[in-house]
Order: C-alpha cells, then sequence, then structure tokens
C-alpha cells in the first residue's frame, strides 16, 4: 500500500516546494501530476515557474481521473506528486458538492491501494473572512471537506506557513 503525505497552507508558503523535497528521495520515475489547466498569460507563466523548480519529471498534466492514468504509467511511477487538490476541485465545479466528494473518496481511495507513495498539495482557504459570494463559499467548503477527508486518510499530514514546516500528524 502507498502512504499518503498531505501537504496544506497558504499560498505561497512554500508547500510545492516541500512537496518536491519530500518526492525526491524517491528516484527519478517520479510523476508530476498538475491538476492547473493553462488558461492566461499570469497562470501560463506560474506553471512554467512551477516546472523550472522541480526536477525533469514525467508530468500528467490534469487527467480526469488521477489514479486511473497513474496505474497506466508505463514504467510504474516510484512517487507521485499531486499539486494541487484544490485546482482540482476548481476543475470540477460544474458538478454537485456530492459528485465532487464521491469521485476524491475515489481517487483518494486507489491513491491508498497505490504500491507507491503520493504527495498531495491542498491549500487552506478557509483562513480569510467569509467570501460575499455564493460560488466562493461553496468552493471554500469543498476545499475544507476535501481538506480534512485527505488528512484523515494521509499517513502524514503537515501544515507549511512561509516556508516552515509543521508536522500535524
Amino acid at each position: 500500500m502507498g502512504a499518503i503525505f498531505y501537504v496544506t497552507g497558504p499560498a505561497r508558503s512554500g508547500k510545492s516546494r516541500w512537496a518536491v523535497t519530500r518526492a525526491r528521495g524517491w528516484g527519478p520515475d517520479v510523476i508530476f501530476v498538475a491538476t492547473c489547466r493553462p488558461g492566461d498569460e499570469e497562470m501560463d507563466d506560474r506553471i512554467r515557474r512551477h516546472r523550472s523548480e522541480r526536477p525533469p519529471w514525467r508530468t500528467l498534466e490534469a487527467p480526469a481521473k488521477v489514479a486511473a492514468a497513474l496505474a497506466e504509467a508505463r514504467p510504474r511511477p516510484g512517487g507521485v506528486v499531486l499539486d494541487c487538490l484544490t485546482l482540482w476541485i476548481g476543475d470540477r465545479l460544474g458538478s454537485t458538492d456530492e459528485q465532487i466528494l464521491a469521485a476524491w473518496d475515489e481517487e483518494l481511495g486507489a491513491l491508498r491501494r497505490a504500491p507507491w507513495p503520493t504527495v498531495i498539495v491542498g491549500n487552506e482557504v478557509g483562513w480569510a473572512p467569509v467570501p460575499d459570494s455564493a460560488g466562493l463559499r461553496r468552493f471554500r467548503d469543498l476545499a475544507g471537506w476535501l481538506g480534512q477527508r485527505t488528512a484523515a486518510a494521509a499517513d502524514e499530514a503537515w501544515l507549511v506557513v512561509a516556508g516552515c514546516p509543521l508536522r500535524l500528524k
């Protein structure tokens, strides 16, 4: 069974750097699962910067079913970095909350059964004031619920703030 490491924290806190550092020890066959889809010039710049900051690992770009795509990968991964859960959620906002929660439970279960370790990066988006729109409140709630489920299933959960990792469990 694959170990799951969950790392969360605010934007620009060092979560992705922590995830990459953790995964470097898993050998050259790490697969980076990028959940972000290019969309505008600023996001494209972010994607380029992230790519330049990580090792030359194989990358899966926003697969619809993460665990299924990883199961088909050859050679099999030595480990996986999924960055990030909140963008995974954002890509599914056309579905109901129940569908999103069920889809993540399915992904999480498959990653738990995988024979490789996985780092899942998330974001703590609920530390700010309550958003004034229903759509943003829904997104915040989904991020919180999926973060809780991921931390509960993880072997280790970490919080990174200002570049400083703190082990939660």
